[in-house]
């Protein structure tokens, strides 16, 4: 197999000649004794197998018994068991990279909250219920080392670490996670949500959803920190073993770049379903929807004052012209009214005036046309000026209470027999 390597290399040291094959330029340095100790726990494990005589099954069986008896404190432990059907957990200690390690030892409800002391609790319990003594089969120890596989991976900070990254029981809660189609109280059902989420948070403490009642500010510093939260996930626990009992190194940096390039992606993945559920919270909380309406009333409060002005002066205006049109209107039929009251009296005063007028001319022709009863019967042609004359009179008595004065005299007249002298004063 060639190799080619993509630099140049440098120039030959001034010693070089062609035709050597090899060229010494340094002395080796004196070897020295050194006292080389195996140590670490793979070491003592081993040890502890020579030592005892035992297979890697019976040494595993062993050790989880001594883990079991180790003493706990039942009454520091706050912990409520479980009763955890074997039937629904893995019982093959060769899948145990995608077992449930809380579901094993029965800590479903409590999970990446449990303490140490809970674990090693319920680690206890569990030993004890399924140990292979206790089963007709002695040698049937296959949940008994999924047993000891959980609480060794849970009671290590690392590789408990790398599980709660992915822990399969919680991956059905992440899908199920709310939507715009979910209903029901929207701070009950997203406030688990980012509880949950906020675990993987490398800052702590994390900011809650709040309620109704939290302000602007705290609303707005809740989802800029879940939209740049700095998330702890690795997903290592997902990567793949290179193939069983290869040592070739090729092989296994070949596996762990691949293994590599699927934790980033994996990441890559995971921050968008964060950031895509942060946008659905955010589209539905009913707080941003008011923040909004707030600061779009706050930022037109000039222009709906500028508005009120203006429909309270139209209105003002409108009322005016009402009121206008109104005082006209009544202007206007009160002049009617005047105008026809006017037309009554003057209709009226012609009448009376007419029948003042009659009354006056049968007074004097009843009076021998103003002669006196005592005189001769009047001739056509003093009728004639007896007329002219009372034409004069009355041009002279235009008015209905001249006229009704007229009348009066001569019927006063007419009572003292002086009629012809007052009719011709008259004139």
């Amino acid at each position: 197999m060639s190799l080619m390597l993509d630099f140049l290399l440098p120039s030959p040291p001034s010693s070089y000649k062609a035709d050597q094959l090899f060229a010494v330029h340094n002395s080796l340095t004196a070897p020295t004794d050194r006292l080389l100790e195996p140590v670490g726990r793979h070491f003592l494990a081993h040890a502890r197998r020579k030592t005892q005589n035992r297979s890697f099954s019976e040494d595993e069986r062993q050790q989880a018994e001594e883990k079991a008896n180790q003493v706990v404190d039942v009454e520091t432990v706050d912990f409520e068991y479980e009763d955890v059907d074997i039937t629904t957990v893995n019982q093959d200690p060769t899948q145990w990279k995608t077992q449930d390690n809380y579901a094993v030892l029965g800590l479903t409800k409590l999970r990446y909250k449990a303490t140490e002391d809970q674990i090693k609790k319920a680690h206890r319990r569990m030993v004890l219920l399924h140990h292979p003594d206790k089963k007709a089969d002695k040698n049937d120890d296959a949940f008994f080392k999924c047993i000891a596989k959980a609480y060794d991976t849970l009671m290590n900070p690392v590789t408990r670490r790398q599980y709660d990254s992915v822990d399969f029981g919680m991956a059905e809660l992440e899908e199920d996670a709310p939507n715009a189609k979910t209903k029901g109280d929207f701070y009950e059902l997203w406030t688990p949500v980012f509880i949950r989420e906020g675990r993987f948070s490398n800052k702590q403490p994390v900011p809650t959803l709040g309620d109704a009642d939290s302000t602007k500010e705290e609303v707005e510093a809740f989802y800029d920190f879940f939209y740049n939260m700095d998330s702890w996930r690795t997903f290592e626990w997902l990567d793949k073993e290179g193939a069983e009992g290869s040592d070739n190194r090729d092989d296994k940096r070949y596996q762990e770049k691949k293994n590599r390039a699927q934790r980033a992606q994996l990441k890559k993945e995971d921050n968008a379903r964060l950031r895509t559920l942060v946008d659905t919270c955010l589209s539905l909380d009913p707080r941003i929807a008011q923040f909004k309406a707030d600061e779009k009333k706050k930022r037109n409060a000039k222009k709906n004052a500028r508005a009120a002005a203006d429909k309270a002066a139209a209105e003002a205006a409108l009322k005016k012209a009402e009121e206008e049109k109104a005082a006209a209107e009544k202007a206007e039929q009160d002049a009617k009214s005047v105008a026809a009251d006017a037309k009554k009296a003057k209709e009226m005063a012609k009448r009376v005036i007419k029948k003042e007028k009659k009354l006056i001319k049968a007074i004097v022709k009843d009076t021998n046309y103003a002669l006196g009863t005592d005189a001769a019967p009047a001739t056509p042609a003093q009728i004639d000026s007896q007329l002219f004359k009372l034409d004069d009179i009355f041009a002279k008595n235009k008015t209905a209470e001249q006229l009704e004065a007229l009348r009066k005299s001569f019927e006063k007249a007419v009572e003292e027999k002086k009629i012809s002298e007052v009719f011709n004063a008259a004139i």
